[in-house]
């Protein structure tokens, strides 16, 4: 079995290929571990946004059912295991050295019969299937990378339900530069007879993709609507709304969009149900309550209050936006931002610090990262009070430091790459390990 070093070693060398869309080489690497994904009850979810959180609360109801499930997302933020989860666990240094020593053997045989060696995608996307089919998960949330149709996770067959989360603008590079295009990749996840759920898009163009794919593929279609929850509220802690039959829903996940993602995930588990699977309302109420998923407005601290969030696009800042209004701009409101290049951030960045009271940038350490000197100069097109940090462990020292004096709330968002870091350096400034909490504490 490889040694840490070993495994990272072959990663980095996988990682040399860059991102290659299409499904031949996830092909040959799973037809060289026996096509187990074939093997596995799968639950696909695609989308620009959302989809982490859907597997989330979707993962959550399935466990409290009493079922054993494993959940694959991308990209890794706070650690390549956390990658792979089963009944919410991540797995073991032990499995996972078990599982990538058995992908890099499937890989180095292709690489002697002088074939494209698989992408780094493709080898965690295959280590996920592998490690899932030999721990015997009943049911797996499988989340797709960026795209839809050409993704590696898409060589699975008969997924139970195809899940399609928010549609927007983003890897456009790879997706395409109009909205129609995105949503096509993305609905690519959509099977020959299958059963869909999908976040009822609010652009007319992206329904006619997801419509007309649904026609084509004979595939039944059930719309999650947000404007079907009544009496949206947050009570001691909690995020509260009705949804029709199913009474009220209380949410530990804090942000507003979270409404959204729920009715997805309670839409998607509805549609198990109709197939069989034995879920009662009492656990999708509860499994919804105690889902987590760390990097979607999570607390890092409560003195100062310090608050990560994902969002990296317009459409995921409109929707912290929202987030923030509903009970969070009482106050004053420092920012952290860190961005890649390749993304729509002045948009963002026009949605987001109007709710500014001082902004701090940063560079993340990506290769697509952005200069935080540039973004400071977009920042200071849209606010009077930015300043650039060199690294992310001073901008999350000075930020606590300044809601400190002032009574300030701090909130970080951007690029997920440097909100791991930005974990480590909070952490940091308590002198302690870092404890999760939640709103509710």
């Amino acid at each position: 079995m490889l040694k840490e070093r070993k495994i990272q070693e072959f990663l980095e060398e996988a990682g040399k290929s860059g991102s290659v869309l299409g499904l031949d080489s996830i092909r040959e690497l799973m037809e060289e571990l026996g096509n187990v994904q074939d093997k596995l009850n799968i639950v696909h979810v695609a989308g620009t946004n959302g989809k982490g959180s859907v597997c989330a609360m979707a993962s959550s109801v399935l466990k409290e059912a009493g079922y054993k499930v494993g959940i694959y997302t991308s990209p890794a933020v706070f650690g390549r295991r956390e990658q792979y989860q089963m009944n919410q666990g991540a797995i073991s240094k032990e499995d996972f050295a078990e599982i990538f020593t058995a992908v890099k053997e499937a890989w180095d045989r292709i690489k002697e019969k002088g074939k494209a060696v698989p992408t780094l995608y493709e080898v965690e996307t295959a280590a996920a299937f592998l490690y899932f089919y030999r721990k015997n998960c009943e049911i797996v949330l499988l989340e797709t990378g960026m795209g839809g149709d050409t993704d590696a996770t898409n060589i699975i067959r008969k997924p139970l339900v195809s899940v399609l989360t928010s549609i927007s603008m983003d890897h456009m590079k790879f997706l395409g530069n109009a909205l129609e295009e995105i949503a096509q990749v993305k609905a690519g996840i959509i099977k020959e007879g299958g059963r869909v759920v999908a976040v009822r898009p609010k652009q007319k163009e992206v329904r006619q993709v997801i419509e007309k794919m649904c026609r084509e593929k004979h595939a039944s279609l059930t719309y999650a609507e947000k404007e079907d929850a009544e009496g949206i509220r947050r009570e001691q802690g909690l995020l509260c709304f009705s949804y029709g039959s199913y009474g009220e829903i209380q949410l530990s996940m804090a942000g507003a969009y979270q409404v959204e993602n729920s009715i997805c995930a309670i839409e998607a588990i509805e549609a198990l149900r109709e197939s069989g699977w034995s879920i009662s309302l009492s656990q999708i109420k509860q499994g919804l309550k105690k889902a987590s998923w760390e990097g979607r407005f999570s607390i890092l601290s409560k003195d100062p209050l310090f608050i990560m969030d994902g969002a990296h696009n317009e459409d995921a800042a409109k929707k912290l936006r929202e987030t923030l209004k509903m009970g969070f701009t009482n106050g004053k409101i420092i920012y952290i931002i860190g961005v890649l290049a390749d993304k729509e951030y002045e948009k963002m960045l026009k949605e987001m610090l109007p709710l500014a009271w001082k902004v701090f940038v940063v560079t993340p350490n990506h290769p697509r990262a952005l200069d935080g000197r540039e973004l400071a100069k977009k920042a200071r097109q849209y606010h009077g009070n930015v300043t650039c940090c060199e690294t992310v462990s001073a901008a999350a020292k000075e930020a606590a430091a300044c809601a400190a004096r002032e009574g300030a709330s701090v909130l970080a968002f951007g690029s997920l790459s440097y909100l791991g870091e930005l974990k480590k350096a909070v952490a940091s400034l308590a002198g302690r390990e870092f404890l999760r909490h939640s709103l509710s504490d």
